[in-house]
């Protein structure tokens, strides 16, 4: 596939959302607007749109390397899915109706009603840390493809070709927010929903397998195995670990998260988010079902026409997250490397851009107040608004740089393991504020328990093969990173007779 073909999609395809971009903030672009779409988002866009945001990236190409990688992974991801799904009820049960019934346009809000100042300002810091880190690595690795298959060949290199990234996603962004946002990460999801069925049927005319063949081949692979329950105390495939490290990572990165959140939030009433989230959880599960099956696809016709896991550029180690684009971009025809650039392409950028919006919200609203009085959508207001949009940008280059210089494993894993330390205390914070009644918090104090928490978890994780009779943690060491911040609080809470509101 030529890199100028790659490059003349790209520049088409931005225009087009710098053009929607324009279209959806030319009448108003204040920080209502920009916060929460004036609270007047229709559910069934926010549904279909939320698919390309939680997907990213990462599911579209390192969710089907990992089936073949040769730790035999398999289709083992699909246990932590199911826990997504089970996590996601929760959030529209439990959390979404709490945040309507507080009014809330940044979620943390209700931290600094329950629990106190340095409560909430650390519940929003542990945010910004988690959202800018997470999405940096879901932007990587669009860059890393975008940098080896079309960029490399004149001679750019890496940092800019991050900083383009970024400065396209600035550009239609930072006017209309979420507003904007709504509108493009709907059609973006579209051309991922498009691209990842499209690419299924163009593996499979390849090898020659119409639909039943289809389903056969991948039944009977060897890549097609779901629930393992072999091992618990060293796998960290095994269901328990991955169910159950899928619900509280689904709370916390989701129901604790503004990006996601602030999506929910842009609707009129409760029910119509609620409606949303059903709605996506179902999206949500088959879909993924399809990356899966298209991961085991790859690597029978990687098998079939002799083709080796490709090795990164700077560790000389295979890595899995190349095999899709190596297939996609060198082995099929220009068709199918079109759409899978355009279903890579509409995944991660519908993270990032929803990313930047939710973190420049976050610390608007929570570090800046701009939510409060008469100057919230004055003309300085906005402008400084737009600098925090700016800034965010720059912070999300500076840790793309840094991670591209010491990562050496799939971008998936990357991520979960960074959650895993960063997301766990706002569970620990919001199960004290919905769970301990009649207890007050030392609020000075809950910095401290949420930096000494992960601390704890590392050094746990680091040495559990020792401390605990072999055992391995995988994603569930989010809920015992959670458990650590939640005795903490209780340590440093006293009994009070004054009655919590929420």
């Amino acid at each position: 596939m030529s890199p100028a073909i790659l490059l003349s999609f790209l520049i088409g395809y931005f225009l087009i959302l710098i053009i929607i971009a324009f279209a959806t903030s030319k009448k108003s672009s204040d920080n209502s607007t920009f916060f929460v779409a004036n609270r007047n988002s229709k559910w069934y866009l926010v549904a279909f749109g939320m698919i390309g945001t939680a997907l990213s990236g990462v599911t579209f190409i390192s969710v089907p390397g990992e089936v073949g990688a040769p730790a035999g992974n398999q289709f083992q991801y699909f246990q932590f899915i199911l826990g997504n799904a089970v996590g996601f009820i929760i959030i529209a049960t439990v959390l979404l109706p709490l945040y309507y019934r507080m009014n809330l346009t940044s979620i943390y809000s209700y931290i600094e009603q329950r629990l106190g100042h340095y409560s909430y300002k650390t519940a929003a810091s542990i945010f910004l840390i988690s959202r800018t880190i997470g999405s940096a690595f879901r932007l990587y690795l669009v860059v890393i493809v975008l940098q080896r298959f079309i960029f490399d060949s004149y001679g750019v290199p890496f940092w800019a070709t991050v900083l383009i990234s970024l400065l396209l996603i600035w550009s239609y962004t930072f006017k209309g927010g979420l507003k904007t946002i709504i509108i493009t990460d709907t059609l973006q999801t579209f051309f991922l929903v498009l691209s990842v069925f499209l690419t299924l049927y163009f593996i499979c005319s390849s090898l020659n397998l119409d639909i039943p063949q289809t389903f056969e081949t991948i039944k009977n692979s060897g890549y097609s195995r779901i629930f393992f329950f072999d091992d618990f105390l060293t796998n960290g495939f095994h269901f328990s670990k991955a169910f159950i490290g899928g619900i509280f990572v689904t709370i916390a990165m989701t129901g604790l998260d503004q990006d996601l959140m602030q999506k929910n939030l842009s609707m009129k009433t409760i029910g119509e988010a609620q409606k949303n989230m059903f709605t996506f959880t179902g999206i949500f599960v088959v879909l993924n079902i399809f990356f899966l099956s298209v991961g085991a696809l790859l690597y029978i016709f990687a098998t079939k026409n002799g083709i080796e896991i490709p090795l990164d550029h700077i560790t000389g180690k295979p890595r899995t997250d190349f095999l899709f684009p190596e297939i996609a971009l060198n082995h099929l025809s220009v068709v199918p490397a079109i759409i899978f650039m355009l279903g890579l392409t509409a995944a991660t950028f519908a993270t990032t851009d929803s990313a930047l919006t939710a973190l420049t919200t976050s610390f608007c609203v929570d570090f800046l107040q701009m939510d409060k009085g008469d100057q919230q959508n004055s003309r300085e207001s906005v402008s400084k608004r737009h600098t925090v949009h700016v800034a965010f940008s720059l912070l999300m280059f500076v840790t793309i740089i840094l991670f591209n210089a010491f990562n050496d494993e799939s971008v998936v894993k990357g991520i979960f393991k960074v959650a895993s330390y960063t997301y766990g205390p706002l569970l620990g914070l919001y199960s004290f504020g919905l769970f301990v009644r009649n207890r007050g918090l030392h609020d000075k104090f809950v910095p401290v328990i949420c930096i000494l928490s992960p601390a704890l978890c590392y050094i746990l994780n680091d040495n559990s093969a020792t401390l605990l009779g072999g055992y391995t943690f995988s994603v569930e060491l989010i809920l015992i990173n959670g458990l650590i911040t939640f005795i903490g609080l209780l340590l440093i809470s006293k009994r009070t007779d004054q009655q919590t509101k929420f």
